[in-house]
């Protein structure tokens, strides 16, 4: 009885070390698999992490005046420096899947911690500024609306007649914020009330912001606009971060498995 169950855990055994190489095998294969897919995957989202940086450099460009922050631009040339090097990482994931190399490999794991950096950096000033900075849009924005003067040299605009010309939209929260502003600030106490041109539809080209043709001015006020903007290029980056962080652990997971099956392949030849 007793040789009985020896024999057949001997056969167990020996039938689950014969299985051994078939898993280890298809492992092999989905990581092989599983590294080219990634390869092509980094190439496309490169030029989407890339798009996102881009939109924030140029949004601290063109809003800067109403971003406290000096440092807004930051996560955006993170994520450009990341489009960067996701580059060279699609292509060493793969050279790896076609043709394992221990330099390759190991440039891999350094290219993959460098990346993972750069978007968790950039991904957390993302979340940082995109409260930060919408509580302060509202002060900034109300400040320069009060001091407007309407009085810039020929040929450049004032802050707040940009901003209403590129968002189209007038006022803090609507075209009524200019009522309050007006007697205090832009023109005479006996002028009839009115906005600035730059308030006016593109279309009107003889508009001059007399309240009494409210069809010819935006209506909706540019704190709504700016903030919709600033939210959804927030989340964008957020996203593109937080998913190619996810995407690098992957690839690091299966540059892994190909590295000890070699290892332990060499070691096998060895012996």
């Amino acid at each position: 009885m007793v040789l009985g169950v020896s024999r057949m855990r001997a056969v167990l055994l020996l039938s689950s070390l014969s299985l051994w190489p078939y898993e280890d095998s298809w492992l092999k294969v989905c990581a092989q698999s599983l590294l080219r897919f990634l390869g092509f995957i980094f190439w496309g989202a490169a030029a989407a992490l890339a798009f996102g940086g881009v939109v924030v450099i140029l949004m601290y460009k063109n809003y800067g005046d109403l971003f406290q922050e000096c440092l807004f631009s930051l996560p955006g040339w993170l994520a450009v420096a990341a489009a960067l090097n996701l580059l060279p990482t699609g292509i060493l994931t793969i050279l790896i899947s076609a043709k394992r190399s221990r330099y390759y490999q190991g440039a891999l794991v350094y290219l993959l911690l460098v990346l993972f950096c750069l978007e968790m950096s950039s991904a957390v000033l993302v979340r940082f500024y995109s409260v930060r900075v919408a509580s302060e849009m509202k002060s900034t924005m109300g400040y320069l609306v009060y001091q407007y003067s309407g009085t810039y040299s020929q040929g450049h605009d004032s802050p707040v007649d940009e901003l209403q010309r590129k968002l189209q939209c007038c006022g803090v929260q609507n075209y009524t914020d200019w009522l309050q502003a007006t007697v205090a600030s832009w023109h005479l106490q006996a002028e009839k009330p009115h906005v600035p041109e730059s308030c006016c539809e593109v279309k009107y080209s003889h508009c001059r912001g007399d309240l009494g043709h409210l069809e010819r001015i935006f209506q909706e006020g540019c704190l709504q606009k700016l903030e919709d903007w600033l939210h959804f290029v927030m989340f964008y980056m957020f996203s593109c971060c937080t998913v190619l962080s996810v995407l690098e652990l992957l690839a690091g997971v299966s540059n892994d498995i190909l590295m000890r099956h070699q290892s332990f392949h060499d070691h096998a030849i060895l012996e």
